[in-house]
């Protein structure tokens, strides 16, 4: 890495450091903090959204699995995209006419205190969870860039810079650092898929780049030794396994946009990006504007994996081609798939340009853990600490609160993550969005729309046995994503509320 990389890394972490106070000018109060007082327009919606969805799995993560199955790697940027669309045509109206600044309050107003206190528990675990992942990957993102730097100082890093995101700016702060890293990334992305197409000359010439390196080649026919996929010994193969949008099967693929849509209208911290909007056109129009601009991110991180696969192998192929008695191809050779997109921008862009890039990346990762954690802390101030307080009654109390219980998530969070296992933690993360989804999406829309007044005994049933049913699916390795059993057991039990309805 040269000084201009570094030089570039440096300036992308001053300007997000610059914007978050920056930000903080704009807050007076908690309500500025938790939802922008409710200025925000169409960009700063976006913003907010795309701040926190739009992560290193929309990037790193894309290129990393369309290098192993092409296409099917858009299931995730496709799904968020979906998940906005739906946020900004079925919800953004009905979540801001309830009145409410957490999902949760809007559960517990509909079916009372006791619905509240559980969805506020267990939703906050399912957010924990996932903010856990984001430390991870924003410690594992310093380390790449900067292998010499302690473990233990990159989680430091991490975690501070999430607090200059978001704690000093709250929404405002979500709201213009997810601007700021949606031009950066934007930029990052088509700049990379042009020099791909170019450098390609287009898409035909991807499809033959991979013929040329799989298509019956040692490559090709090593694949199920090395990394566990069917061998490729002809382009038919290739045209199934990375031209299929449902290359790994139409459940696994199908399964995982579907979960991401869910997971948007279920996760506090989209929903409070609605609730930060001018008005109800605004709120629709910023959540319209990131359905728009999320999947295409997806086609620039395929096309860049797609290229990275024609020209690059990995060594668990170089070794099953060495133990086969194999002549090993002299191609540059990548660790593991979790290289695929980093590498590509160290070894392709100039480098002051790719420092900026790896930096994007860092913030991207960033984003995602202070947004979250911002809609954790809200959650636990708004629906938990003003139950047992009233000190938090007074505006500038809660404010206070709220950023030092923003601080609090983020120094466990780190402390958490320096004593279990990176891939426990990761492993866990997968359960994250299942957790949330099941607790918040079944009974909030119920309480949005379903004009019976269902029985709370089963609202409350709803929320505890949802999740329960995600964290079986999981134990058990079900076929199905566990999300889709935990929805299955909160519909059941929501419908059975509405049978045994409360009678008024």
């Amino acid at each position: 890495m040269t000084v201009w990389t570094v030089l570039g890394i440096a300036l992308v972490m001053a300007l997000i450091i610059g914007v978050g106070l920056l930000s903080g000018k704009k807050v007076q109060d908690a309500k500025d903090f938790v939802t922008g007082g409710g200025k925000a327009g169409p960009l700063m919606v976006c913003g907010a959204i795309m701040g926190s969805l739009v992560s290193s799995q929309a990037t790193i993560g894309t290129a990393q699995l369309s290098f192993s199955y092409g296409l099917a790697a858009w299931w995730f940027t496709l799904g968020a995209g979906i998940g906005c669309l739906f946020l900004g045509l079925g919800y953004s109206r009905a979540l801001r006419g309830s009145k409410c600044v957490t999902e949760v309050q809007i559960i517990s107003r509909a079916y009372g205190p006791s619905a509240g206190v559980f969805s506020s528990v267990l939703c906050s675990i399912g957010i924990f969870i996932s903010v856990l992942a984001q430390v991870v990957a924003c410690a594992g993102m310093v380390k790449t860039l900067f292998p010499q730097v302690p473990t233990a100082l990159a989680t430091l890093i991490s975690i501070a810079t999430m607090c200059f995101y978001v704690v000093f700016g709250g929404a405002w702060g979500a709201g213009m650092g997810g601007i700021v890293k949606l031009v950066l990334l934007y930029i990052a992305s088509v700049v990379g898929m042009v020099y791909v197409l170019v450098v390609s000359g287009g898409l035909s010439g991807i499809i033959a780049g991979l013929n040329q390196i799989l298509s019956g080649t040692e490559v090709g026919m090593i694949q199920e030794s090395a990394n566990g996929l069917k061998n490729l010994a002809d382009s038919g193969d290739i045209a199934a396994r990375y031209g299929n949008l449902i290359a790994r099967g139409a459940m696994k693929d199908i399964g995982s946009g579907v979960s991401l849509l869910l997971g948007v209208l279920s996760t506090q911290t989209y929903a409070q990006a609605i609730w930060s909007a001018k008005s109800d056109k605004k709120a629709k129009q910023g959540a319209l504007l990131s359905a728009c601009l999320i999947p295409p991110l997806g086609i620039a991180g395929i096309c860049i994996g797609l290229f990275m696969r024609s020209h690059y192998i990995l060594q668990a192929e170089v070794d099953a081609m060495l133990q086969a008695g194999m002549k090993v191809p002299n191609l540059p050779v990548l660790a593991s798939t979790i290289q695929v997109f980093p590498a590509f921008v160290l070894n392709h862009m100039p480098a002051l340009f790719a420092g900026i890039v790896l930096g994007t990346l860092f913030i991207s990762t960033v984003g995602g853990g202070a947004g979250l954690s911002l809609g954790m802390a809200t959650i636990l101030v708004k629906d938990i600490g003003k139950r047992i307080s009233t000190k938090l009654q007074d505006a500038g109390n809660e404010l206070k609160i709220t950023r030092v219980t923003l601080t609090g998530v983020l120094v466990i969070a780190a402390v958490v993550a320096a004593i279990v296992p990176g891939s426990t933690i990761n492993d866990l993360g997968f359960m994250s969005m299942g957790l949330r989804g099941s607790v918040i999406l079944v009974p909030m829309s119920c309480a949005l729309w379903v004009r019976k007044k269902l029985n709370p005994n089963c609202v409350v049933a709803a929320i505890i046995l949802a999740p329960i049913a995600v964290l079986a699916g999981n134990m058990r390795s079900i076929p199905i994503d566990s999300l889709y059993l935990g929805i299955l057991v909160s519909a059941i039990c929501c419908g059975a509320g509405a049978v045994f309805e409360t009678k008024e």
